[in-house]
């Protein structure tokens, strides 16, 4: 596969068919469902719906309604002040969501997700991003790139509460395909502080929504293609269920590392194990 630059993702059909099976599953769900624990930390199943919720509502209050995001309580100086900034955004509306039944949290994100999927659906995709994708060390990104890094946090959310439940997970290639297309773009970034002009690494994914990357660097940083190249000085291959947990910080790294084929000069993929397509 002749390598070719990554092209804009669309994943504004992709709300509504996603986030619709889920609503159904949380109507079905037991009382016991939700007090499961997740991957995600301390929460429990009914947090991480609490927490789709509020990423729902926030989309729509700050991009559709325009309503400006209320400023932070102390100044954000650096990368780990806005970690903590949303850390403790998304802490504080968890804990107030307890005071809700999970019914009115399915009901919650069943409405909010049909106007999340309306709006997202009616914007145009060249239209401006809200933020930019911080993981992916931008400050301003394009607006589909805003849009997909949205779909892949409610897609890989989801499938913190399906894999709490033991319900089948949403790795269909439809959604895993642009999840990863999404995600993949967090490499270069990941990847900043090693390599010199002219390295070459590859980073092959098996499975059906799975592909291969290749990372160049260059005078300005890494970049990003889908495709091989024989010229790689390192190689990574690893399974389309491992990527996506690696990537949304989803498995432990020394589970994963079990499961990773490296190759090739150890400096140019150790960055690989720390690349994740979330705030952390």
């Amino acid at each position: 596969m002749s390598p070719s630059p990554p092209r804009p993702v669309d994943t504004r059909a992709l709300f509504r068919p996603l986030s619709s099976e889920f609503a159904t599953l949380l109507h079905g769900l037991r009382p016991d469902d939700w007090q499961r624990p997740t991957i995600a930390g301390s929460w429990q199943v009914r947090d991480v719906v609490a927490h789709l919720v509020d990423l729902t509502f926030r989309r729509l209050s700050f991009h559709r309604d325009a309503m400006a995001p209320p400023p932070p309580s102390r100044p954000i100086n650096s990368e780990s002040d806005f970690v903590a900034f949303i850390n403790d955004m998304n802490a504080q509306w968890v804990g107030a969501a307890r005071r809700f039944s999970p019914r009115v949290l399915a009901d919650m994100f069943e409405r909010g997700s049909r106007e999340l999927a309306d709006w997202f659906e009616a914007l145009p995709l060249e239209a401006p991003a809200l933020f930019g994708v911080s993981w992916a060390g931008e400050i301003e990104s394009a607006g589909w790139f805003d849009v997909g890094r949205e779909f892949a946090e409610v897609w890989h959310h989801q499938q913190q509460v399906r894999l709490a439940v033991g319900a089948a997970l949403a790795t269909e290639p439809r959604y895993l395909r642009p999840v990863f297309q999404i995600g993949f773009r967090a490499l270069p970034h990941a990847f900043r502080g090693v390599g010199e002009p002219g390295d070459v690494v590859v980073v092959d994914v098996a499975g059906n929504a799975g592909s291969t990357w290749m990372l160049s660097r260059e005078a300005g940083g890494w970049q990003l293609d889908e495709g091989d190249s024989p010229a790689a000085a390192a190689r990574v291959r690893l399974s389309e269920d491992t990527a996506w947990r690696l990537l949304f910080n989803s498995v432990a790294p020394d589970e994963a590392a079990r499961t990773i084929e490296i190759s090739g000069r150890a400096d140019l993929t150790a960055p690989f194990a720390s690349a994740r397509a979330v705030i952390v």
